[in-house]
């Protein structure tokens, strides 16, 4: 039997309406799920965007003077390359330091982005040290605060290390309840198909007495799943979206007055990408939980 849309559109209609609760159950189900897993994603994207100058060990950073000479541009790395204490570290010059400094206030202040140029910003070193000590690191960086041509540095603070660990366990945390919450939504999708599957039970052996392949009877419940997982989707983007907002709005704005989150703020393209995986994933869920239940239930 060829597949018409006009019947696999009624069909899977009856279908959602027969067992609203379960469905209303389902689609909630795989809402929650959508929004902490694009929470998780976005706090993680916040988190590497806070700490862009302070990744890879990082501990301090020495600024130069934007006028500084090639001279003491030099020194400064000999000192770097001579001290024992120092691991390693990057030389990011004009080119490098305005890339940077783009990624960090493009969001929030274009217009800023748009009147600096690369030569009136400072080069720097990104320096990690042999141990991420405090006492260390407030050793060398007096020490290289007092070099000529050297315009301050900056060492890295524990709240930020702090904000760092908490970020990764709320993301861990988030993204296990995630998991939990999606194969709970596997079940109730599986467990929609079988109920609606059972309640035309009677009509779908006529079907395969008249020779209706297993295509087209599945396919109905195939798609109910599918929309299922649709529905809870876009209502997790929303949601997704709403929290991005409120972040943004009472927490990392100047009003708030807590500096260390100014940064920890998400792109738009990025809010954007995060949307587009969060519904092929919930799509993902409706297909493979459907899918799943229709081949157990239903053999011609």
């Amino acid at each position: 039997m060829a597949l018409k849309v006009d019947y696999v559109l009624k069909e899977t209609g009856k279908n959602l309406v027969r067992n609203p609760w379960l469905t209303v159950a389902t689609v909630l189900c795989v809402f929650v799920s959508i929004v902490l897993v694009g929470a998780s994603l976005l706090t993680r994207q916040g988190m590497q965007n806070a700490t862009l100058q302070w990744q890879g060990g990082v501990e301090f950073i020495v600024y130069m003077n934007p006028d500084a000479t090639q001279d003491q541009i030099d020194a400064v790395q000999r000192s770097l390359d001579e001290n024992p204490q120092v691991e390693t570290y990057e030389f990011l010059d004009k080119d490098q330091v305005f890339e940077r400094f783009r990624q960090l206030f493009e969001r929030d202040s274009p217009e800023l982005v748009e009147t600096i140029t690369p030569d009136v910003l400072p080069t720097q070193f990104d320096v990690k040290p042999t141990e991420a000590n405090t006492d260390l690191v407030q050793a060398l960086k007096q020490q290289f605060a007092e070099k000529p041509g050297v315009r301050e540095v900056v060492a890295a603070d524990e709240a930020i290390r702090t904000i760092e660990r908490l970020s990764n366990l709320l993301s861990l945390g988030m993204v296990l309840i995630a998991v939990f919450l999606t194969v709970a939504a596997l079940v109730l999708i599986g467990n929609t198909i079988q109920t609606a599957i059972f309640a035309r039970r009677r009509e779908i052996e006529v079907m395969k007495l008249v020779g209706a392949t297993n295509w087209f009877i599945r396919v109905p419940f195939m798609l109910e799943g599918v929309i299922q997982g649709v529905l809870g989707s876009m209502l997790g983007i929303a949601g997704v979206y709403g929290l991005n907002w409120a972040f943004d709005r009472y927490f990392a704005s100047e009003d708030a007055g807590l500096d260390l989150l100014a940064n920890f703020t998400v792109a738009s393209g990025d809010v954007f990408a995060t949307a587009v995986l969060l519904l092929i994933g919930g799509v993902l869920i409706g297909a493979i939980a459907s899918a799943v239940a229709v081949t157990f239930y239903v053999n011609v």
